[in-house]
């Protein structure tokens, strides 16, 4: 009795050790003249709390934290059919549709499920890889699959708390499995909580990362095989035979950005910084808006976030051989946190969400949402872009040529540290000076030239002032721009 009171208390602990925050009710209204929000109506006794989604056809197949996969037929209509598709798993945080089978991690293997009698309950799973290491620690959560050109992927939270059973090797890496033979290699090491990964269209794997110990703040950052993401809690594994991350050195706490990028051995830095609390707290999954699912945004990233209940947006550039880039809000006040979003093949974007243990804004514990385009396009900061003496800014419609100077920015700029403390707040935070402004003669973007540049940082570009010719401010103003190079 005491040793299954033990258990469940360990399931219902929280994700992330953070400061304590109030379950403060939802500011931004759910529902927006550009964006609809549409709820999935759930029998009551359906608790979707949700780990996976993928897309078949009007069918939706939804993995539970509970260990289940649902099947919701006519999902796109008001009352879809919901039945139990698949039980007993553990721990199922990832769906993938491929080859006729549902592909799905568990703690501790890569599993393939599918239904061959057609009698809407699976029969057959097949394991297709296992034997990572797990001490027992309740937060060895493993994330994916993600479906590259070069395997399947998969991210392996490292533990947290006390260690009861032991220390197991390749905890906070990134694996790739081959799907023929099973065999599994460790690629990639430093990571904390990697909850999404996912694959670019152009089949390059990104996962995301939460703020914590040696996080500074959460990230989305690019997996290459032997990169090294920071964390040095499973860095000794750099030392067995089958790693294929060098041995980064020691990590000392207390480095700035720019000194851990000189002295630490195959150190990637995020694509993306993610604020804390301006864009999120716990980043899940993503996907790339591939289709124009969400009009001018086509090509863009989206992704939910398990605390703050929104689905924010991200682009990216290469610039000297390095992925940088910068994030936006987009849409909050869903019911609670998002871990999961999928396209739908309405070019809808289904959002899984799941709030018990974990903890999100919002009032309810789970369920299913959706949020569909209504075609109207706003007037809004589309995309950001380096350049060697500032950055373009882009927008979804024409400014207006009165609007359009400098005085219209404001821009700051900040670094973080990295050190074994939770989080980190912004350190050497500057303001800086916006000394021209040159719109384009098509009025859909303006060329910054800012003083004090710096690589290694975040900037804030915030267009505040602009208006569009009937007078209307940008629908979000302001971008996060993460300067890793600073292009020449």
């Amino acid at each position: 009795m005491v040793i299954a009171f033990f258990c469940l208390s360990a399931l219902l602990l929280p994700q992330e050790p953070a400061p304590d925050a109030p379950q403060k009710p939802l500011q931004v209204p759910a529902d927006s003249e550009f964006v609809q929000l549409i709820e999935v109506a759930l029998p009551k006794d359906v608790v979707l709390e949700v780990g996976g989604i993928a897309c078949r056809a009007d069918e939706l197949f939804v993995s539970t934290r509970r260990g289940e996969i649902w099947r919701l037929q006519g999902a796109y209509g008001a009352a879809p059919k919901c039945t139990k598709w698949a039980e007993g798993l553990q721990e199922p945080l990832g769906l993938v549709d491929h080859n006729g089978w549902l592909w799905c991690s568990q703690r501790g293997e890569l599993s393939k499920l599918r239904d061959r009698d057609g009698d809407g309950r699976m029969d057959e799973l097949v394991t297709v890889s296992s034997g990572w290491p797990i001490s027992g620690n309740y937060h060895e959560y493993c994330f994916g699959p993600a479906l590259a050109p070069d395997g399947m992927w998969l991210t392996l939270n490292k533990p947290f708390g006390d260690e009861p059973f032991g220390r197991a090797d390749y905890r906070g890496w990134a694996i790739r499995i081959d799907p023929v033979t099973g065999a599994w290699t460790p690629v990639c090491a430093g990571l904390r909580s990697p909850c999404g990964v996912g694959t670019s269209p152009w089949g390059e794997v990104f996962y995301t990362d939460n703020q914590g110990e040696w996080c500074a703040t959460s990230k989305f950052a690019p997996l290459n095989e032997g990169d090294f993401h920071g964390h040095p809690w499973g860095a000794d594994s750099c030392k067995l035979p089958a790693s294929k991350v060098a041995y980064p050195g020691e990590v000392k706490s207390g480095m700035r950005m720019d000194e851990a990028v000189r002295t630490l051995r195959n150190y990637k830095l995020p694509a993306v910084w993610l604020p804390y609390d301006i864009i999120g707290r716990s980043p899940g999954n993503f996907v790339w808006d591939t289709k124009g699912g969400f009009g001018p945004y086509k090509g863009q990233v989206f992704c939910g976030d398990q605390w703050s209940a929104e689905v924010f947006r991200m682009t990216l550039e290469k610039v000297d051989g390095r992925w940088q880039g910068a994030c936006y809000p987009f849409m909050r006040g869903l019911k609670c946190g998002i871990t999961r979003v999928e396209w739908g093949t309405d070019n809808s974007l289904w959002c899984g969400l799941t709030n018990r243990g974990w903890g999100s804004l919002g009032q309810q514990e789970h369920g299913l949402q959706r949020l569909m385009w209504r075609g109207v396009e706003p007037f809004d900061l589309l995309e950001v872009s380096a350049l060697p003496n500032g950055f373009r800014v882009k927008f979804t419609k024409p400014v207006a040529i009165a609007s359009a100077v400098a005085a219209s920015f404001e821009v700051q700029s900040w670094t973080y540290d990295l050190h074994e403390e939770y989080g980190c707040a912004p350190r050497d935070k500057q303001t800086l000076k916006v000394t021209s402004a040159v719109l384009a003669t098509d009025r859909l973007s303006i060329d910054l030239v800012i003083e004090g540049l710096f690589a290694t940082r975040v900037h804030q570009i915030a267009g505040e002032g602009l208006r569009n010719d009937q007078g209307r401010a940008l629908w979000h103003p302001t971008a996060y721009y993460t300067l890793n190079a600073i292009p020449q």
